[in-house]
């Protein structure tokens, strides 16, 4: 850990000297083309003028190699006369360049752009010449190499002056990495855990407000759409009350599941342990989801394994959460599915696994390891549509584990899912007050 928080320290002085270093080339690259720019446009016109004063056509070839540029002899009507680079007859008139215009009005100009006749970036500088004009023109390329020159020298310079300062970083890094460590360690020890039981209460009051404010707002609207007069509208009055009703319902089944996950949470759900017949428990729970079986017109059948299956649980506790993954397999199953409840041996032959397999719609699989987080939906707006409360599945898997056992999902879209859970064959001497608040998820 020391390591990191040096290596992050060590970044960070890089990250500066970048930015530092960046910010030099950035600016005195600017400041350097732009000096070097003024140098070389005072220079072009000094030239210009020392050959202007004694240009004679035929020699400006010879002119174009003592200036190291292109030169142009221009008439006053911005006729091209000469050119040391192209033929002056081919060449459009001159008149409107910016910076033959302002030779042609006494005063040396410049400017930069691409040259018509050979298609390259240059410098033009003019100067008066007698009745005309005479312009030098040099590469910008030829300009971008010199700055790119004189940029290399600056950053070669500045990382040379930040050199010092890295070495002295380097101990000051170690140094302070030590005793970003320690206090590191010493906050760990005494937050970790408060921090953990705060940030949990303050998902679970997000979330029990956000679950309770819609059926509220449902409940209180309705009913004062009722008072308002509706209540003696025959054609909607029943159905407004049946909505009522319906979140009334919710509101009592979310207090409900919030006081069985309390319960466990303080440590106050007692469970009787004992060895049961765990078909017997299967049996029992299957008889009481019947009629909604049958009502959705789905089929519900126990798969009978080999012989008698027995467990060390609490038979309440197992027909809660054998009913909760019945109920909900109903739910995400349509008409004219089946769903499948049973048990086996599981692989560890200490435990039995239970099973509630169904041909419903299935799960993507990006969302099987957050299913069993309290009030963690797949489809948020089909689960409240058929009155779930989001906490069912976070019940199973804490009921499960304060048996001994755990809980696991498989499933395929359109083809169904398989929720199962554990318990064990034998006594584990578990306490019957299910201490398992360090299991419990948000």
């Amino acid at each position: 850990m020391t390591g990191r928080i040096y290596l992050k320290l060590m970044a960070a002085v890089l990250g500066v000297l970048i930015v530092a270093l960046a910010s030099v080339d950035f600016f005195a690259s600017r400041v350097a083309e732009a000096s070097y720019l003024d140098t070389l446009e005072r220079e072009m016109t000094d030239k210009g003028r020392l050959i202007a004063r004694t240009f004679r056509a035929d020699s400006i070839r010879d002119a174009a190699g003592a200036a190291r540029g292109r030169v142009t002899l221009i008439a006053r009507d911005g006729r091209v006369l000469a050119d040391s680079e192209a033929s002056a007859d081919q060449m459009e008139n001159h008149r409107g360049r910016a910076e033959v215009d302002a030779a042609l009005n006494g005063a040396p100009g410049s400017a930069r752009r691409k040259s018509a006749t050979v298609g390259v970036d240059f410098l033009y500088v003019a100067v008066p010449a007698g009745e005309g004009a005479l312009r030098l023109a040099v590469p910008l390329s030829e300009i971008d190499s010199q700055v790119d020159a004189i940029r290399r020298r600056m950053l070669a310079a500045t990382a040379i002056a930040f050199l010092p300062v890295l070495l002295l970083t380097l101990p000051l890094a170690r140094f302070i990495a030590r005793r970003f460590r320690q206090l590191e360690l010493s906050l760990e020890c005494e937050h970790t855990e408060l921090e953990r039981v705060e940030q949990v209460r303050k998902d679970f009051v997000i979330n029990v407000s956000h679950e309770l404010r819609t059926p509220l707002a449902s409940i209180q609207g309705y009913t004062e759409t009722l008072l308002d007069g509706a209540i003696d509208d025959p054609n909607h009055n029943v159905r407004f009350l049946t909505i009522i009703r319906q979140n009334a319902e919710r509101l009592a089944n979310l207090t409900s599941d919030l006081l069985t996950l309390s319960r466990v949470e303080l440590k106050q759900q007692r469970f009787q342990f004992a060895s049961y017949d765990i078909g017997k428990l299967i049996e029992a729970a299957a008889d009481s989801m019947k009629p909604l079986a049958a009502k959705k017109d789905i089929g519900l059948s126990i798969e009978h394994g080999d012989g008698t299956l027995e467990a060390f649980c609490d038979s309440e506790a197992v027909n809660q959460v054998v009913t909760n993954l019945t109920d909900n397999a109903l739910k995400y199953t349509p008409s004219g599915g089946s769903v499948t409840m049973g048990a086996r041996r599981a692989p560890n032959q200490n435990m039995v696994e239970v099973f509630v397999r169904d041909t419903g719609i299935g799960i993507p699989v990006g969302e099987l390891p957050r299913l069993f987080e309290r009030f963690y939906r797949v489809d948020k707006a089909r689960s409240r549509e058929m009155g779930g409360t989001g906490l069912g599945l976070s019940i199973v898997k804490h009921l499960v584990r304060s048996q001994g056992g755990d809980v696991r999902v498989t499933s395929e879209i359109g083809r169904g899912s398989e929720f199962s859970f554990t318990l064990p064959v034998e006594d584990l001497g578990l306490s019957e007050q299910g201490d398992i608040r360090g299991q419990l998820t948000v």
